[in-house]
């Protein structure tokens, strides 16, 4: 990591079919080995399956996975004295949504559903629903940062 001055972002540009960077960047978390058209085709699929089993527009049932998947507050290790301390902290925008994506995608290769697609959009479906995987990951981070409260003095 630099001292001078922190790694510029990179532009993201949005995805194809509808124009969303969020939508792009969990394409890109996805992809393996530089495989875009693969990874795509997976997100289109479970879109799809998503719009024919609820009726509504997959794009807002995935950004309501996505706000229900984000963490608020997260454990920090810390060291002071000789012991080390998990201070519970505020998880910045940018990276609870880094963190929300790469729940959602771990928990859907987790699933048990023959493809990729399938599983995908089972696990969307059940964060837009407030169950699932995915949101047993955000309550146990948020149980673990409600556990630790007491050093939350440690703060830096």
């Amino acid at each position: 990591m630099s001292r001078r001055h922190s790694a510029e972002k990179r532009e993201i540009l949005p995805d194809a079919k509808f124009g969303d960077i969020v939508v792009s960047k969990f394409m890109n978390s996805l992809m393996y080995d530089g495989k875009k058209s693969a990874a795509e085709r997976i997100v289109y699929g479970a879109f799809e399956h998503i719009e024919k089993k609820t009726g509504q527009e997959a794009v807002k049932v995935f950004h309501q996975a996505l706000d229900n998947v984000k963490p608020t507050l997260e454990v920090r290790s810390r060291r002071v004295g000789g012991a080390t301390y998990q201070v519970p902290v505020d998880v910045r925008p940018d990276r609870a949504q880094a963190l929300a994506i790469r729940w959602l995608i771990d928990n859907a290769r987790k699933r048990s559903e023959y493809t990729m697609t399938e599983r995908l959009s089972a696990e969307l479906l059940d964060a837009s629903n407030n169950r699932g995987a995915a949101i047993k990951k955000r309550e146990d981070t948020h149980r673990m940062a409600d556990a630790n409260k007491a050093f939350s003095h440690y703060r830096w």
